[in-house]
């Protein structure tokens, strides 16, 4: 199969679109769109670029081959890269923004999907997107196991584009994949597309000189911050939690210790849409 069949499937998938509902949005035969799937047949650019509008991807995400770091073959193995414990940062959640009515959450770089499927499993409705497509399959396992709906999907943290809003952004051990020249630009597409009175839970890896890299650094990607640098992006905003620590890790399997800034923020202001 060629990378758009296998790229198309997906993303039906995710969607939940049927071959008939996507074939009549380029009113085509769904035998037509069903050979695409097959991988029988791409179709011309004209309709690629229909079909990525449809999705809300871009053109080359259909044709090109994704963006991957290491650990798309980390989660490839057996068991939770990670484990099977959620960040504290989940738990803060719950005490900040518990689900006593509907709220949509976002986790940015998601990873296997444990934080995703604790929180669905609490009530919130739940997206999560991860760049390795090996990440995502152990998510969508864990939640089926869980018995609960995640939209799992795929995307790259600094091309993803929000078409919704959302009463919380959650991330974390991710945000050090923003090169420093791109953080205003992120961070300020995520603010915008939360909703007055949601709530950022976020952290990030601060470079100290007494700490060594970590060995599974990937250098070139990823970008230490400075103490207190997250902070100052949301000088505008409610700040509910603020705090520096060195925690000790072992995820590469050699005992090593990261110091965290970690940031809980809400948004302040009124929601007029909840007020119609």
């Amino acid at each position: 199969m060629s990378l758009f069949s296998v790229r198309l499937a997906e993303l039906r998938k995710q969607r939940n679109m049927s071959i008939r509902q996507i074939a009549k949005e380029l009113d085509l035969s769904p035998q037509t769109v069903a050979n695409w799937i097959k991988g029988e047949h791409e179709p011309s650019m004209s309709v690629i670029i229909k079909l990525a509008d449809l999705f809300d991807v871009s053109a080359s995400f259909l044709l090109e081959p994704a963006y991957s770091t290491q650990y798309e073959e980390k989660y490839r193995q057996s068991g939770f890269y990670w484990g099977e414990k959620v960040n504290d940062l989940a738990y803060e959640t719950l005490k900040y923004m518990p689900a006593t009515r509907p709220v949509h959450l976002l986790d940015v770089g998601c990873g296997e999907g444990q934080a995703a499927v604790f929180f669905a499993r609490f009530g919130y409705h739940v997206s999560a997107f991860d760049i390795a497509e090996t990440g995502l399959i152990k998510g969508r396992k864990l939640a089926e196991a869980a018995g609960v709906r995640v939209n799992f999907f795929q995307a790259d943290l600094l091309d993803y584009y929000f078409i919704d809003t959302f009463d919380i952004v959650y991330s974390t051990d991710v945000l050090e994949y923003i090169p420093p020249q791109e953080r205003q630009r992120v961070i300020g597409h995520f603010q915008e597309f939360t909703r007055p009175g949601g709530i950022h839970v976020l952290d990030t890896f601060v470079e100290k000189p007494f700490i060594p890299t970590p060995p599974d650094w990937e250098y070139g990607k990823e970008f230490f911050w400075e103490t207190g640098e997250l902070f100052a992006y949301y000088k505008d905003w409610k700040i509910e939690l603020i705090k520096e620590s060195i925690i000790n890790c072992n995820s590469a399997g050699i005992p090593h210790r990261h110091c965290m800034d970690v940031l809980i923020a809400r948004k302040v202001g009124t929601d007029k849409s909840r007020l119609i």
